[in-house]
């Protein structure tokens, strides 16, 4: 089949409202560079892109990017509509970004968060167990 053995699977966005991509981008990179497979729904995206992304891809974790306080609570927002869509307990969400501490990704029910790059490989590897 050719199909390669990765680490796990990971769907990342920048998320509704919040057009930045820089950070996003290195933490795709960095996960890549790791063996991770690495779905990038890009930016601006949707509750409801990130809901239909884990229903097509099932990926182990997802990851939300925020450089802007005002979509910080898009995250929170995501995460009840993957609650609603009852998608919640079947994947892992780590969260990042400028604005975004380890108190408030708590707060809104994340598994986790991540500081940068080379911090998103050692979550993900600790969210998917390896």
């Amino acid at each position: 089949s050719g199909a390669v053995a990765t680490l796990g699977k990971v769907v990342i966005g920048t998320v509704a409202g919040d057009i930045h991509d820089i950070g996003k981008n290195l933490v795709i990179m960095f996960l890549q560079g790791a063996g991770f497979e690495v779905i990038d729904l890009g930016t601006d995206v949707s509750e409801d892109r990130f809901v239909a992304a884990v229903r097509e891809y099932k990926p182990d974790v997802i990851g939300m990017s925020s450089l802007l306080t005002t979509t910080m609570p898009a995250m929170g927002n995501t995460i009840g509509a993957l609650v609603r869509a009852e998608l919640r307990h079947s994947v892992k969400i780590a969260v990042g970004g400028a604005p975004v501490t380890e108190r408030f990704a708590t707060q809104i029910g994340a598994d986790a968060y991540a500081p940068d790059g080379g911090a998103a490989i050692t979550v993900c590897r600790r969210l998917i167990g390896k």
